[in-house]
């Protein structure tokens, strides 16, 4: 039978996945980053997302749970693709990184606040969820900004 700690560890599994992936999108972003600012700040933000993965990983232990540590194979082929692309000869400007880099922050964001709606979620994970959310937030809205100032 599934409980209540089984559903909160496959919401929060699914959101350690999702986070290691943007983590992973960060550092590559950096490597991507022509300019020195974008890529320092791609670094702080993959570790910061790093951090958020600790603290996901040791709720699903509070659950008595087995915590993912890999990203999801869909990321995997993004970045295959990605690296092709390069390969190719296709380059990135900085404008494109942040495109790039704004859309996977659309969909964590979103991840996070399904996972935060969701009304099976027991409260004291929902907390867990709700402040690394502020995090995924705060990341989403900063590069949210760039985008549009760099579209004006």
């Amino acid at each position: 039978m599934f409980n209540d700690r089984d559903h909160d560890v496959s919401v929060i599994n699914s959101l350690i996945t999702t986070t290691i992936d943007s983590a992973d999108g960060y550092e590559r972003s950096a490597e991507n980053a022509q300019g020195g600012a974008f890529g320092q700040m791609f670094l702080d933000y993959a570790r910061e997302r790093r951090q958020i993965v600790g603290r996901l990983q040791q709720q699903v232990r509070a659950q008595g749970g087995e915590p993912a540590d890999d990203g999801s194979l869909k990321a995997g082929l993004h970045r295959r693709f990605e690296d092709l692309r390069a390969a190719l000869g296709s380059g990135s400007s900085d404008k494109a990184v942040i495109e790039e880099v704004e859309r996977g922050e659309d969909y964590i964001k979103a991840k996070y606040q399904a996972a935060l709606d969701d009304e099976k979620v027991s409260p004291g994970t929902r907390l867990v969820i709700d402040e690394a959310y502020q995090s995924v937030r705060a990341g989403h809205d900063r590069m949210s900004a760039l985008k549009h100032n760099m579209q004006a």
